[in-house]
């Protein structure tokens, strides 16, 4: 039996882990609204419909219309991933104002521009996943600002379960550990980080992504809300 399809929104759709999960939707035949400062692209061959949508997270008017456009009048959102995020290294001698804001904005702001303008769109059935990070959890050093940032994250999911709850819209998040992007990659240090997770690896992109289906459609996960999910390979546990 095939699986029900929807509109699914998706922000920093157009690399990494929103790359991914993007793909999962659209294998899925589900329309996926890809959310990034450049154009996302679909996989030959899938199913699903990718309508790509040029917009900034940081700009809640701009990403409203944008959205709106994308969207047309009267249609619903399924699921919502909050996947936009930024990770400069930061320490209390290295960090200044700009950082700050563009960090807070991105990963955090973004998570609340993007979830009030669907708020409309969403209804009893929809489910919204925030990203955090391993790092809202345990401190990674030189990661001052990015894990403060994913730490309000967490905050932010709890909170909004609890706002949108009365109308039987589920928030959860994710917090993945070490994954195989391109970002992650430019550090150079994913062999190193390799031989420190219990697992012996590093995740892939396409694992993550599919813990955000199994979390926002499936039928298992219809009871979970104000959760966020740690996906470390063992690296930190709670």
């Amino acid at each position: 039996m095939s699986s029900p399809t929807g509109i699914a929104v998706v922000t920093g759709a157009a690399s990494g882990m929103g790359k991914s999960t993007v793909e999962v939707f659209l294998r899925e035949g589900w329309t996926v609204v890809a959310v990034d400062l450049v154009a996302a692209a679909a996989p030959a061959g899938s199913p699903g419909t990718l309508v790509p949508v040029i917009a900034d997270v940081r700009d809640r008017a701009a990403l409203t219309a944008a959205l709106d456009r994308a969207l047309g009048p009267g249609n619903g959102v399924e699921v919502v991933a909050n996947i936009a995020g930024v990770y400069p290294p930061t320490t209390l001698d290295t960090y200044d104002e700009p950082t700050y804001r563009r960090v807070f904005d991105i990963n955090v702001l973004g998570v609340l521009n993007v979830t009030a303008a669907l708020r409309g769109r969403l209804h009893e059935g929809s489910s919204v996943i925030n990203f955090a990070s391993t790092d809202a959890f345990t401190v990674s050093p030189g990661q001052l600002l990015y894990g403060a940032s994913k730490a309000a994250v967490v905050m932010l999911t709890k909170s909004l379960a609890l706002e949108l709850a009365p109308d039987r819209i589920r928030v959860n998040g994710i917090a993945p550990g070490w994954v195989a992007t391109p970002g992650n990659a430019a550090t150079g240090r994913m062999e190193a980080a390799a031989a420190s997770i219990p697992l012996g690896r590093v995740a892939q992109p396409e694992e993550i992504a599919e813990w955000v289906w199994l979390l926002s459609t499936g039928s298992h996960a219809a009871f979970v809300t104000g959760e966020t999910l740690m996906l470390s390979g063992g690296a930190v546990l709670r």
